[in-house]
């Protein structure tokens, strides 16, 4: 279980997904662990679409300096957890090799993604921060007019295993 506190919002329960996703649910458990992801924002909201975090830079181009494999069907890996409301996924490139650090979360159903991208984990609890936070004002690019922050991502009871990584 990962549990994501949303500064003034509140906290989502995700439980991890490794049966359909390993490889992305242990980079999201040792960025997390390293505390990658405290104080950055989700810096793409779209209302009945989704929400997305992890970018360092916070304007959609940053990461890890690393990539990890795309863990979806298009890609040669059998991932049958849908693009439903909760499912957390892995935002990436046009490169199916190109996800990072970013991710999105949800906000209602998307089954056009399924087989595109890596969902690994869903929310267990606090699907209505997830809607507060789709329900910001945001500006023509998507991003929110005041930053929605991170605050911290702690880990229960969650394996460390290694990564495997591509070097930019």
């Amino acid at each position: 279980m990962i549990i994501i506190k949303v500064k003034n919002i509140g906290e989502i329960k995700i439980a991890l997904d490794y049966e359909n996703a390993k490889n992305t649910c242990a980079n999201f458990v040792e960025l997390a662990r390293k505390g990658f992801y405290d104080n950055l924002i989700f810096h793409r909201v779209i209302k009945g679409f989704m929400i997305q975090g992890g970018d360092p830079l916070g304007n959609g181009m940053g990461g890890p300096n690393y990539f990890i494999k795309g863990e979806f069907k298009n890609n040669g890996v059998n991932n049958n957890l849908s693009h439903q409301r909760g499912v957390i996924s892995m935002a990436r490139s046009y490169d199916f090799n190109s996800a990072g650090s970013q991710f999105f979360i949800m906000h209602q159903d998307g089954e056009y993604l399924d087989h595109q991208y890596a969902s690994f984990g869903k929310v267990v609890e606090g699907i209505e921060v997830v809607d507060k936070i789709a329900n910001v004002k945001t500006n023509r690019s998507d991003r929110p007019l005041e930053n929605v922050v991170i605050e911290s991502i702690k880990i229960i009871d969650e394996p460390t295993l290694e990564v495997e990584k591509i070097k930019k």
